[in-house]
């Protein structure tokens, strides 16, 4: 991660708050901190937020977790882009396999190791960064099934389970026109 992003904290302890935001002052540009998650849709409406770490419960005595997976399942409906780190003191397996299995990137317990912290926050913005669009996932396809063949088309087509003029359309299509490219070529 070489610039530096933006984190919203949702967390009802104030003193969690505090140490996050002087763990992280260092990693964010901006640290922004919510006690109740009421207020997240309305925040992330108004400004661009990188990631999210989110508490898994919000109500005195309740350590379920629901809270957690409703504010989760609702962020990703409304900013299916922003990833999510869940942050909670009970250390449940099943628990955190329904967070990822909601959508959550990762999962953190409380209390936490700071490098690890960073570190994990730091992965799941790279992960971000590395998304390829599906043209380039299918040209990757197409290529390396064209190689796998020795360049035979009729072959690759079958393999790809298309017809061969299909194939050729996708390659011509995905292939950059070349009156596009740079006069510097010739």
């Amino acid at each position: 991660m070489n610039t530096k992003r933006t984190i919203l904290i949702v967390d009802d302890n104030p003193s969690i708050l505090t140490a996050l935001r002087y763990c992280l002052d260092s990693t964010f540009e901006r640290i922004l901190t919510l006690e109740r998650p009421d207020d997240i849709l309305k925040l992330m409406a108004q400004q661009p937020i990188d990631i999210l770490l989110l508490d898994m419960n919000f109500t005195l005595g309740v350590n379920s977790g629901q809270e957690g997976l409703f504010w989760l399942r609702t962020i990703r409906k409304q900013h299916p882009e922003t990833p999510v780190v869940l942050l909670t003191a009970y250390a449940d397996v099943s628990l955190a396999v329904k967070g990822l299995k909601c959508g959550a990137a990762d999962f953190i317990t409380k209390p936490w190791d700071n490098d690890e912290l960073i570190r994990k926050l730091k992965d799941v913005l790279d992960m971000q960064n590395e998304i390829v669009t599906l043209d380039e996932m299918e040209k990757d396809h197409i290529r390396r099934t064209i190689d796998r063949c020795h360049g035979n088309l009729t072959q690759a087509a079958e393999l790809l389970g298309i017809t061969r003029q299909t194939l050729y359309n996708k390659i011509k299509s995905l292939t950059p026109n070349p009156s596009t490219k740079g006069e510097g070529s010739r």
